[in-house]
């Protein structure tokens, strides 16, 4: 085992590693965006929406994450040539980006309703006495102490999703994963490559797992 080779090639190795930075906070961002606005038509009272919002959940639940890559790989080219009737090129960030977001929104749902139901209902009483409509009791009480509480468990989803960006090796994405085992080929030494990036994603997620955890203890007081 000789390790010598990857200093120099840490630069193009950080490239990798900045793609999946991307990928993990703007897929975080979108979908529990995504997921909020599901947890909430799960919660609805219409029976539509909510039948909606369930199916979508369970559908994206029941299905690997590498397939739902893949898919999006292919179909999100041929969706929008069906609407605009042009060639729109998208390329392989794009078509994982929109993958993670509606993939871990499934996920980001049932933690985002599950804050919301952890909040006393009296507290909505309350609220709609004073005057206050839906939205207003959504947005100015119910959400901001659901998400104080759910924080921790958002955050424990967050550091699967850094793990699972690893896949986005089957559309040619060269995250840092793929960057690692790419330099390691060229240089003739895939084992001390994969052995370094392995060690750099436990250390990531182990250390994120800690502060999870000092987190939630925190929150709990």
């Amino acid at each position: 085992m000789d390790f010598s080779a990857i200093i120099p090639a840490l630069p193009g190795m950080w490239e990798g590693m900045a793609m999946t930075l991307k990928l993990l906070v703007l897929g975080v961002v979108g979908g529990v965006a995504l997921g909020t606005v599901l947890a909430l038509m799960r919660l609805s009272h219409n029976p539509l929406l909510s039948r909606v919002a369930g199916a979508y959940v369970n559908y994206f639940r029941s299905i690997p994450l590498l397939l739902v890559i893949t898919w999006f790989y292919f179909a999100v080219p041929f969706v929008l040539r069906w609407l605009t009737g042009e060639d729109m090129p998208i390329g392989a960030f794009t078509s994982c980006l929109v993958a993670f977001m509606m993939f871990e929104a499934a996920y980001f749902c049932e933690i985002v309703r599950a804050g919301i139901q952890s909040i006393p209902k009296g507290q909505m009483g309350a609220a709609y006495a004073l005057g206050m409509n839906y939205g207003q009791v959504m947005r100015l009480i119910i959400l901001p102490q659901a998400f104080r509480k759910m924080t921790p468990l958002l955050l424990q989803q967050s550091i699967i999703l850094f793990q699972d960006t690893s896949l986005v090796y089957a559309v040619g994405l060269m995250d840092f994963l793929n960057a690692a085992r790419s330099r390691g080929d060229i240089i003739g030494q895939p084992h001390e490559f994969l052995i370094f990036a392995g060690l750099v994603y436990f250390t990531i997620s182990f250390s994120a797992s800690l502060l999870v955890k000092r987190l939630q203890k925190r929150l709990t007081v």
